[in-house]
């Protein structure tokens, strides 16, 4: 009974992953290169749609993270908490209601049909799907002690759970409000990156935190983690997106610098190694790409930094947002995600590690060549710089490409006929 549920949840999670990676391919990747070339073939930053713009991001923040997480949420948390076993029905109709909803956006977003409609319904659909989510993975007791203690990561992980909400939340407003006042679906610029902020700082930023806490000592052999001292860098954290919320960038983007720095400090990635890496089945460079994630993280920060003290800085603003996104978030999600993903998904072996090497090494090029060109040009220090967004562009997709190759593949592979699940 157990090794069939063990196998149900497997091909659960490959249905979650295989959406995700879709949303990032086409909706995600696909339109913001599309986006990047028609504003590099204008040299101005104001000449791609909002809407199309808006449309990307969240088909990358919800449609392809997002995605993810539901499935790696409903998979490991009730494993790793060895909570009771929950309804299946959930994770399903979870699946459904939630791929709908970033389909629905992303359509309302690029086309505009019926988007006093479709909007606010797409964001009914996205909060009742996480609703479902939060329930189930949450809502049933430990088999081993009911009142036993959470671990810490699941406190951050919790942290990025409501920031989660509160963007749903937020979503759902605007969506009523866009349908009922607005000219069209797109977000005032303003509100729009104040937004951001905690769609990435205060949802997906927590979440990373939570579960490097549980996997990197394990993975790359780091020393036992700074806990007291890492759910402080989630209050600093949260704090800053408030002040952001509230229009204080100057302060928001210090106590979101200070946050990142007391995290990567408290998770020790940057001192000796206590054990040896735990690399079978990826490539060697794995760890080295983890750090580099952080590393870029530290460069969003400060460039956000850097932002709020400039009158006139959208080439930087969009170049931190960008170190976040690409740098820190999609860098983190290209090594863990080859990492874990196919040994959840039943026990599999990666398909190719050099697949995965040249998919990190690309990606962080990319993002390279990016956040350093979208300054120049966009600030006008150097007209050349326009020329190098479209090569950052095909750079990243292809990046992003195999990626999602390496992965469809690694689920096209047949799964050994017997396993106890996968190790957590």
């Amino acid at each position: 009974m157990a090794a069939a549920r063990e196998t149900r949840l497997s091909r659960l999670l490959v249905v979650y992953i295989t959406a995700g990676l879709l949303f990032m391919l086409l909706p995600g990747t696909f339109l913001g290169v599309w986006n990047l070339l028609t504003i590099s073939s204008h040299r101005a930053a104001g000449t791609a749609s909002p809407g199309w713009i808006q449309a990307h991001g969240h088909a990358q923040i919800f449609g392809w993270i997002g995605t993810f997480i539901l499935g790696i949420g409903y998979y490991s948390i009730p494993k790793l908490r060895r909570l009771k076993v929950f309804a299946l029905w959930a994770p399903w109709t979870s699946w459904a209601m939630w791929t709908m909803r970033v389909t629905l956006r992303w359509l309302t977003g690029v086309y505009e049909w019926q988007w006093r409609t479709l909007l606010p319904l797409s964001a009914v659909l996205e909060i009742t799907a996480f609703l479902i989510f939060f329930v189930a993975v949450s809502g049933h007791r430990s088999d081993a002690s009911p009142k036993s203690k959470l671990d810490e990561w699941i406190l951050m992980v919790i942290a990025g759970c409501i920031g989660w909400l509160a963007a749903l939340t937020i979503n759902l407003l605007s969506a009523v409000f866009l349908a009922c006042r607005g000219i069209s679906p797109v977000l005032p610029h303003g509100f729009d990156q104040r937004f951001l902020v905690l769609e990435t700082w205060g949802f997906l930023v927590p979440f990373v935190w939570g579960f490097s806490a549980k996997w990197l000592p394990v993975f790359l052999g780091l020393r036992s983690t700074r806990t007291p001292l890492l759910l402080r860098a989630v209050v600093v954290n949260t704090a800053g997106v408030l002040a952001a919320m509230f229009g204080w960038m100057k302060l928001s983007t210090l106590l979101l610098a200070a946050g990142m720095v007391l995290a990567i400090y408290a998770l020790r990635l940057f001192e000796p190694s206590e054990r040896p890496p735990k690399t079978g089945g990826v490539h060697t460079s794995f760890p080295a790409f983890v750090r580099i994630a952080y590393a870029w993280s530290i460069v969003a920060a400060l460039l956000g930094i850097w932002a709020s003290m400039t009158a006139t800085a959208p080439g930087i603003w969009g170049a931190s947002r960008h170190a976040l996104t690409v740098g820190f978030l999609a860098l983190m999600v290209f090594s863990i995600g080859p990492r874990v993903l196919p040994a959840f998904s039943g026990m599999r072996l990666l398909f190719s590690p050099q697949l995965m090497f040249w998919a990190l090494t690309l990606l962080a090029v990319g993002c390279t060549l990016r956040v350093t060109a979208q300054i120049l040009a966009y600030q006008g220090i150097a007209v050349s710089a326009w020329a190098w967004l479209p090569v950052s562009a095909i750079t990243e997709m292809t990046a992003v490409s195999l990626f999602g190759a390496n992965l469809a593949l690694t689920f096209a592979r047949a799964a050994p006929t017997h396993y106890a699940g996968a190790v957590t």
